[in-house]
């Protein structure tokens, strides 16, 4: 297992690989299977079987894919909130692909009682941000994480703000803003414009699983679309 590029062994099958179920603290040795389906006929047009656990990166192939498979130029690719990837989310706008998938919520500032990053609000020409008290957090320096360009801002006034306790534990109200991130609002203003594209998603990559699932017989229980297959 140590020798292992991931880590892992599977002495039954060599190329499954141990990945989370959708049940909670459960888990299966198994594959990833990827599917996209087309909104009028709710077909699967094209899929992929992978042992990556994740979603995370498989946004730009699935939707390249699909592209190709429908024989189309112009293609929306809409996901759930476990493709949500920055760099997947820009490499589907490069290529002329229109990515909807919603934002992963990861801050604890809002159950804390403090404002999130949403309070703050950017303003292009000016470069800054505008805190919830009027001041200006404005950019201080370039930091690389995970490969990627983050762009740090954060306000002089910050230590004698009197909304300081409702802002932060620390001295400064740091706000990190990835260099392409203006790709991400654009994408965040059109799920905005139209909420309902979310709802489209589930009615439209969940319909095969489910007719798949009546095809194998009669079940007492409800289901959820299966992406997580073990080894036969």
């Amino acid at each position: 297992m140590d020798a292992a590029p991931d880590g892992q062994v599977s002495l039954v099958d060599p190329d499954a690989r141990s990945m989370a179920s959708q049940a909670k603290g459960t888990g299966v040795v198994g594959y990833n299977v990827q599917t996209a389906v087309d909104t009028k006929n709710h077909l699967i047009v094209t899929h992929e079987v992978t042992n990556v656990g994740s979603d995370r990166h498989q946004l730009k192939t699935m939707a390249e894919a699909a592209r190709e498979a429908l024989g189309t130029e112009k293609l929306t690719a809409i996901a759930d909130r476990g493709y949500y990837s920055g760099e997947q989310i820009k490499a589907c706008d490069d290529a002329g692909i229109v990515p909807l998938i919603p934002k992963n919520f990861t801050s604890t500032s809002r159950a804390d009682g403090r404002y999130d990053k949403s309070d703050f609000v950017y303003l292009r020409r000016r470069d800054a941000y505008r805190c919830p008290a009027g001041e200006y957090a404005i950019r201080r320096f370039t930091s690389i994480e995970k490969g990627m360009a983050i762009y740090k801002y954060w306000s002089s006034a910050c230590p004698r703000c009197a909304l300081r306790s409702k802002c932060t534990t620390s001295d400064y109200r740091r706000i990190g803003r990835w260099k392409h991130e203006h790709v991400l609002e654009k994408m965040q203003a059109r799920l905005d414009r139209d909420p309902s594209r979310m709802q489209l998603r589930r009615q439209t990559a969940e319909h095969p699983f489910e007719t798949i699932k009546s095809w194998m017989g009669p079940r007492t229980s409800s289901v959820e679309p299966c992406q997580r297959y073990p080894p036969r």
